[in-house]
């Protein structure tokens, strides 16, 4: 297979286990929402470093950092929840005002990028995903030794993401002028409440599997 086939399956992958909504979803669209095209941006790309991380270790098949992930399974899901729960609370109590920021300035690269990042890496069901995804792909993934092929598909991935969020942040910030302050509390308390619902869950399913 040639390099542009590699990157258009590789881009085609990252579509698809990204545009599922979650919680990085929610936490973009809101973000957008409140500060416009590039905070949604901002938001995604965090998440676009994270899923290429793991696309990275399922297509290269680094078994010790895939056996790390699955035995520390419980663990990743406990920091993550926990994660969810306080980005959750703190949208919540968040009131943010279109018109606060009046020389439109960013509310911050790094600070959104990094704690999509962490929301993202401490999903351990996505590099099981990007392993099933890419295990499944057959003949059509790089032949074992070709890293070349290998980081051309990774790179499609995070091709494949990116384009995700800024249509989302685009789509979304579109519309922002017609979004008045109250229509903000009440985004902020729908993201809110389902971010913390995300990490509730999370929890009651680590206790459930106790109970079982």
């Amino acid at each position: 297979m040639t390099f542009l086939e590699y990157v258009l399956i590789g881009y085609v992958v990252g579509i698809l286990t990204t545009a599922p909504v979650g919680p990085v979803n929610i936490m973009a669209i809101q973000h957008a929402v409140r500060g416009g095209f590039r905070q949604g941006v901002y938001v995604g790309l965090g998440a676009v470093v994270a899923d290429t991380i793991y696309a990275a270790v399922a297509i290269f098949g680094v078994s010790a950092v895939t056996t790390f992930v699955e035995g520390q399974f419980d663990l990743i899901e406990i920091v993550g929840g926990a994660l969810l729960i306080v980005f959750g609370i703190k949208i919540w109590n968040t009131h943010p005002h279109l018109t606060s920021d009046g020389n439109g300035r960013d509310h911050g690269f790094i600070g959104d990028a990094t704690a999509a990042f962490f929301m993202a890496i401490t999903n351990p069901g996505a590099v099981l995903a990007f392993i099933a995804i890419f295990g499944g792909l057959g003949e059509f993934r790089p032949a074992h030794g070709d890293h070349l092929g290998a980081l051309v598909m990774v790179a499609g991935v995070a091709g494949g993401a990116t384009s995700w969020w800024v249509i989302v942040s685009a789509a979304v910030s579109h519309f922002r002028a017609r979004i008045d302050d109250r229509w903000l509390d009440r985004a902020n308390h729908i993201a809110g409440f389902l971010l913390t619902a995300f990490g509730v869950l999370i929890y009651l399913k680590l206790a459930l599997e106790l109970l079982l």
